[in-house]
C-alpha cells in the first residue's frame, strides 16, 4: 500500500506544491502573507517555503527532514503568535485548494488531503473572526 507522499510523487510535487501556494497566497490573500516572513520584494521568504515543503512531505509519509531540522511540528504552538480567525483558516485553504489544483494531485488524493487541510486548518484556529470583530466595535 502507498502513502501520500508516494502517492503524489513524492519531494518534487511536494516542494511545488508548497512554492505555488505561497505564490497564490502572495497574490491573492495579501493579509494572510503578511503573517509571514517576507523577503525584500515583500513575498513570503523562501525559509518558509523550505519549511512548509518538508513539513508536508514528512507529514505525508515521506522522509522526516523536518523533524530533523526543526524538531516536532508542535504546529498550535508554532500558530499561537498569530491570529488564525475564521478568514484566516478560509484564506489558507483557498491557497492550498487552488494550488492542489494547479499541481495536479490525483483525483483520489484530493479530496483526502482537502479534508485532512480542513481538520488542521480549524485545529489551529485560535480566534472567533466573529466575536472579535465584535469586540471592535
Amino acid at each position: 500500500m502507498t502513502n501520500p507522499y508516494s502517492q503524489i510523487g513524492g519531494a518534487d510535487v511536494l516542494h511545488k506544491l508548497a512554492a505555488r501556494f505561497y505564490d497564490i497566497m502572495d497574490a491573492e490573500e495579501p493579509a494572510l502573507a503578511a503573517l509571514h516572513e517576507l523577503d525584500a520584494t515583500g513575498k513570503v521568504a523562501s525559509g518558509s517555503r523550505e519549511r512548509f515543503a518538508l513539513f508536508l512531505i514528512g507529514w505525508l509519509g515521506g522522509p522526516q527532514d523536518y523533524v530533523a531540522a526543526h524538531g516536532h511540528p508542535r504546529l498550535r504552538m508554532r500558530h499561537a503568535r498569530v491570529p488564525v480567525t475564521l478568514e484566516m483558516r478560509d484564506a489558507w485553504l483557498r491557497c492550498m485548494d487552488r494550488a492542489l489544483l494547479d499541481c495536479a494531485v490525483p483525483e483520489e488524493l484530493l479530496g483526502f488531503l482537502r479534508q485532512r487541510f480542513a481538520e488542521v486548518a480549524d485545529f489551529l484556529r485560535n480566534t472567533d473572526a466573529a466575536s472579535d470583530a465584535g469586540a471592535a466595535t
